[in-house]
């Protein structure tokens, strides 16, 4: 298992650190925020492929801010994947 912490743009959150267990989403914990909001984020994707997280949260739209905290956790697992 793999520890990630990405730093997130345009959003309340300030942090997000997860880990990849391989290609599975664990251990999400947003830093900030909306507490019910991201605390229900983190239960949702728990335990779910991180290409399946990614392609259900990228493109969110929070109030016209052209991103919001699922779409900046998509944005993270990308990171991550990418990162190996």
């Amino acid at each position: 298992m793999k520890s990630f912490s990405y730093r997130t743009r345009g959003t309340c959150s300030r942090e997000i650190r997860f880990d990849l267990d391989g290609k599975v989403v664990k251990n999400v914990q947003f830093v900030m925020g909306c507490q019910g909001n991201t605390l229900g984020i983190s239960k949702l994707v728990e335990g779910m492929d991180a290409e399946d997280a990614v392609s259900r949260l990228e493109g969110i739209n929070c109030g016209g801010k052209g991103t919001s905290c699922p779409d900046q956790l998509a944005q993270a697992i990308k990171a991550a994947l990418a990162e190996g």
